[in-house]
Order: C-alpha cells, then sequence, then structure tokens
C-alpha cells in the first residue's frame, strides 16, 4: 500500500497495563495499515487484545494501562504526541468508537436527541440548536430508525437492542469521521439484529466512504463485512491477509484452529466442530518462544524456544509461524 493511501499507520505497538502482580503485555509489538474506505476486521478469542488496541488509537486507554512503545500514525501525524486537547478534538471529528454495548454506552436520564446533539455541538459550536436536532433526525433516519422525530425525544429504555445500537451507530457518524472502530457491535444483539447492523454498517460504509476498524470473535462477521483481517492471539498479530486468504488458504495454526472450530452449512452430514485444546497462555508470564506453541499440535521444539518471525506469502497475506520455513527439519512433534 503506498503510503499516500494510508490512512492510519500502526508500527510495533506495545501496551502494558502495569498491575501489582507485574506487567501484563496486552498487545505486544503489533503492525498494520488501514487504507481510506477500507474495512479491517481483527479477529481473536477474548483477550488477545484486540479492544486495548483499539483504545489505543482513540486514546482511552484505563489506567493502569499504558503505550510503551511503537507508533500510531494518523493522516502523517503522530498520535501518541497529541495533547489531551487534540485528543478530544480528534475524536468524533476523524475518529469514532462504537462499543460492545449500547446500554452502558447512553445515558439513561438524557433522550437520544440530546446525546446525538451533545456529540455534534462538542465538536462544531458554531451550528444552532435548530441544525443540529434536524442533523440528529437525518443521522437516525439514516441508520433505519422509523419516525425519528418522534423518536429523538425518547430515552434509550425507551429503545430496543438493536435500535439503541442504530443510534449508537448514529452518534458515530453524526460528525463524519475517517476512520470508525467498530467493537464487537453486533456480539449483545440476536442473530436476526446482528445481521440487519451488517447490512447497515456495509451500506453506510459504501455511502460515507469511511474506514472502519471492525474487532470481533466472530469470523462469519469477518466474511460479511470486511475487506482485509488481522488474526490476534495473546497480544500479537499472528496472520493478516484479504478475506479470501484468510478463509481459503489459512496459514497460521491458530488462524486454522478458529476456521475448524466453525460450524459450516456446507459440511456433509453432523461433522462434530473442531475446538482449539488448551487454555490462552498468562500474560504475566508468557512463554520464551511462540504465544501459541503450548497450544499448537504441530509444536516444534524451536517453536518453544524463539519467537516466529513473519513468512510473507504475497499480497499482504503473512503469518508468523516456524512452519514456514521448515520443510522437513527432522524434528519430532512436541506431542501437544
Amino acid at each position: 500500500m503506498a503510503e499516500n493511501d494510508r490512512l492510519i499507520e500502526v508500527k510495533d505497538l506495545r501496551v502494558s497495563f502495569f498491575t501489582p502482580a507485574g506487567e501484563v503485555k496486552a498487545v505486544d509489538g503489533i503492525s498494520y495499515s488501514l487504507g481510506y474506505n477500507e474495512v479491517m476486521g481483527v479477529v481473536g478469542e477474548s483477550g488477545s487484545g484486540k479492544s486495548v488496541e483499539a483504545y489505543s488509537i482513540i486514546g482511552l486507554l484505563q489506567n493502569p494501562g499504558k503505550v510503551v512503545g511503537g507508533s500510531i500514525t494518523f493522516e502523517g501525524e503522530d498520535l501518541l504526541a497529541y495533547t489531551p486537547e487534540q485528543m478530544r478534538q480528534f475524536r468524533g471529528n476523524k475518529v469514532s468508537m462504537i462499543f460492545q454495548n449500547p446500554m452502558t454506552c447512553l445515558n439513561p436520564v438524557y433522550t437520544i436527541g440530546n446525546q446525538l446533539m451533545e456529540a455534534l455541538t462538542c465538536h462544531d459550536s458554531s451550528i444552532s440548536p435548530q441544525d443540529a436536532r434536524k442533523r440528529a433526525i437525518e443521522m437516525l433516519e439514516l441508520v433505519g430508525i422509523n419516525n425519528a422525530e418522534k423518536r429523538i425525544d425518547q430515552y434509550p429504555h425507551e429503545f430496543s437492542g438493536g435500535m439503541r445500537q442504530r443510534a449508537m451507530i448514529a452518534m458515530a457518524l453524526i460528525c463524519k469521521p475517517k476512520l470508525l472502530i467498530a467493537d464487537e457491535p453486533t456480539t449483545a444483539l440476536d442473530v436476526t439484529i446482528q445481521a440487519q447492523i451488517l447490512e447497515l454498517m456495509k451500506k453506510l460504509q459504501q455511502e460515507e466512504q469511511t474506514s472502519i476498524i471492525f474487532i470481533t470473535h466472530n469470523l462469519g462477521v469477518v466474511a460479511e463485512i470486511c475487506d482485509r483481517v488481522s488474526v490476534m492471539y495473546a497480544g500479537k498479530i499472528v496472520e493478516q491477509g484479504k478475506v479470501n486468504d484468510i478463509f481459503y488458504n489459512p496459514l497460521h495454526p491458530y488462524t486454522k484452529g478458529l476456521l475448524a472450530s466453525m460450524p459450516r452449512l456446507d459440511s456433509d452430514g453432523h461433522e462434530r466442530l473442531i475446538p482449539i485444546e488448551g487454555t490462552p497462555i498468562d500474560l504475566l508470564n508468557p512463554p520464551k518462544g511462540c504465544n501459541f506453541a503450548p497450544r499448537c499440535k504441530d509444536c516444534r521444539k524451536i517453536c518453544l524456544r524463539q519467537k516466529p518471525p513473519f513468512a510473507d506469502y504475497g499480497d499482504g497475506h503473512t503469518s508468523a509461524c516456524w512452519l514456514h520455513f521448515m520443510e522437513d527439519d527432522g524434528e519430532e512433534a512436541s506431542g501437544k
């Protein structure tokens, strides 16, 4: 990707939480870039560092979390060098976030309209209350909420789960940001509403020309909406590539495990799902070698000793696994 095509670039980002028990390396040296009008999925199981990485971009890391290394560049500007005031201007104007549970993000004592209008007036003090209300109604209509002129004066508890998530999407897009970060926005919704929200986000992304970082643990969602995918495990990106590469030519054992654990509509008979055995590593005491080695059935001796480098398979498809560098090394699998 050419440098002027990149909206955001993350290089060797490291985020740690300094707890009484020790340093937890929640994000341990990840790198990627996102182009204009592109949707990138970030997938992985709970605790892999997906949300921490997103909060680092938007400047919402909570104590004791701290960015300890690397860089985040947005349109050529270093976000980590921003002052608190610059970051407040950046949020909303250039980047917005949709959170996982809309009920905990909407203020129960303010109307939906008040909250939408506040998001707009915070970043555009010259707009009149009448214009702000008009824009808020337009956004509610845009995200598919019927009778928006009446709904705008209702409170969050008067909205269903799907409607609250639509209101959150309207709030995130009301200032027309260039980047939208969606942190598992469909997890708390039932399957039918999930499909509606995904369809809505695809439509809005095409209409508004917004880039999206879509965080999820659901690979089916990734196939539906994303152009590229980054697979995270224990604070590291283990594989990156276009959606078709990840689904039809997965390279990393963890990616293969995620795909094997998904139910398939095209399977013959009643095939059993294959779980990834073992438990995630303790990030307080990570292994010396590959983080996935303790759970990998193809683990070799070198996997336990050294971190694997990335192998490049072309067209942006990369994977960090020692097996890519071995044809027949004569070593026996560790038996895991």
